[in-house]
């Protein structure tokens, strides 16, 4: 037991912000804490990776990424993207060519960042990656990333209630590991059918599974394509313990997504 005074002490990182590049989001009072658990809820397609993504490689910190959904050549190329500005269609041809010698500077400056490209890891592999990263760095990740949560092998589901039930169960493991190691936890997640478009705004309802009880923060993710190949995103707080709260979706910041380095970019119109 701890007294109020005592709990100052064992707090530790609890609760410490991480760098955010959402401005938007910052304004609405979200923010990514040390040893909280969030879900990122969108359908396929519309940019709940490159979200993770623009995050994890903003402001160098250590991170672990399990990139269940996607193999290394993908991150690999939109990662470089990102940090250096380059076109990534450039960017995949160099991979391809085994001509990748510019980049090996930029990228070695993130060697904090690790990803694990299992397509069907377990909590037990979550589990090693996270020793092995203590051991290599002296310390635990302060972000780690879950792309996506119905990736991790919890164990057969049979029906649908079994299914949510082991998305609860999955999403306080979760919750217990950022309690645990004090990294920020998010977890990339699917939405019900009438919002897997991706085209209007996503309500707290509108998260698969249901799964709303666990997480400090939930964002919900849609998109507007503007017809010559670009598309905004706007991102929803629909439950945010910290700050401003609208679990209808209809209140969101927007960002450019930058098709040709991956980037997005705060939109300074405020919905």
């Amino acid at each position: 037991m701890y007294s109020l005074a005592q709990s100052i002490t064992v707090k530790g990182a609890a609760g410490e912000p991480l760098p955010n590049p959402f401005k938007g989001l910052s304004r609405q009072e979200v923010e990514f804490r040390r040893g909280e658990f969030s879900i990122v809820a969108a359908g396929p397609g519309t940019g709940k990776s490159l979200f993770a993504l623009n995050l994890a490689m903003y402001g160098n910190l250590p991170c672990m990424y399990w990139s269940a959904d996607s193999g290394a050549a993908t991150q690999l190329s939109r990662s470089t993207a990102i940090i250096t500005g380059d076109n990534v269609k450039t960017i995949k041809r160099k991979l391809v060519d085994d001509d990748f010698g510019d980049y090996v500077g930029a990228l070695g400056q993130r060697w904090w960042v690790r990803f694990n490209y299992n397509a069907r890891p377990a909590p037990s592999d979550l589990e090693r990656d996270l020793a092995s990263y203590h051991e290599v760095f002296g310390c635990y990740p302060h972000l780690c990333v879950v792309d996506n949560i119905t990736n991790v092998d919890a164990g057969p589901s049979g029906d649908a209630e079994s299914f949510t039930f082991g998305l609860e169960g999955m999403c306080e493991y979760l919750n217990d590991m950022a309690r645990e190691t004090k990294a920020h936890v998010t977890a990339l997640h699917h939405v019900v059918g009438e919002y897997s478009d991706g085209l209007k705004p996503i309500p707290l309802s509108g998260v698969k599974g249901k799964i709303g009880r666990v997480p400090s923060l939930i964002l919900t993710i849609h998109k507007e394509v503007d017809g010559m190949g670009g598309s905004i995103l706007h991102v929803s707080p629909v439950k945010n313990r910290e700050g401003m709260v609208d679990a209808s979706g209809e209140t969101y910041s927007s960002y450019d997504f930058n098709t040709t380095n991956m980037r997005l970019t705060d939109i300074d119109d405020e919905f």
